[in-house]
């Protein structure tokens, strides 16, 4: 909860800060082309990566799979383009840190890691759950659940 207060009430008074600090040394024509300039190589890196990759790791996250490093490395150029679209400068220099080939290697390999972890927790979570259902029933429901049987409709 407490990040979801930093991302939408800290992070734009961050930017407006920023933009207003360096429009006022750089001047504000010089500041809005930067910010139109970063918006346009955002749109481009968008339109590279594709969001097929976006949806194609969110799928193989829904399998419990972990996604193979080319589509995480598609998922990591497409959201640094989003990045680069938001207007602003800290998520332009998050953006760039996703583009660069040597930083979205390493954040590749700590999102593959995190995301190996969290497999793991659900796969040992399942495993706990389907034992303790399986103990909790009795051994002629585990045998069979099928109830076999005729019956005659009689219509009036």
């Amino acid at each position: 909860m407490r990040g979801f207060f930093v991302l939408f009430l800290i992070f734009p008074l961050l930017e407006l800060f920023l933009l207003i600090r360096v429009g006022s040394s750089i001047g504000a024509l010089t500041t809005l082309l930067l910010v139109l300039a970063s918006g346009v190589i955002g749109i481009l890196c968008i339109r590279l990566a594709g969001l097929t990759t976006a949806l194609n790791v969110r799928q193989r996250m829904a399998q419990g799979e972990v996604p193979t490093g080319e589509m995480l490395n598609g998922f990591l150029l497409a959201m640094g383009g989003v990045l680069l679209f938001v207007p602003g400068f800290i998520s332009d220099t998050l953006g760039l840190i996703c583009l660069l080939p040597m930083t979205r290697q390493w954040v590749g390999q700590r999102v593959s890691l995190h995301m190996a972890q969290g497999a793991a927790r659900s796969q040992q979570f399942y495993a706990q759950s389907t034992s303790y259902t399986e103990r909790e029933q009795p051994s002629s429901i585990r045998q069979s659940q099928t109830i076999e049987g005729e019956f005659e409709r009689k219509d009036p």
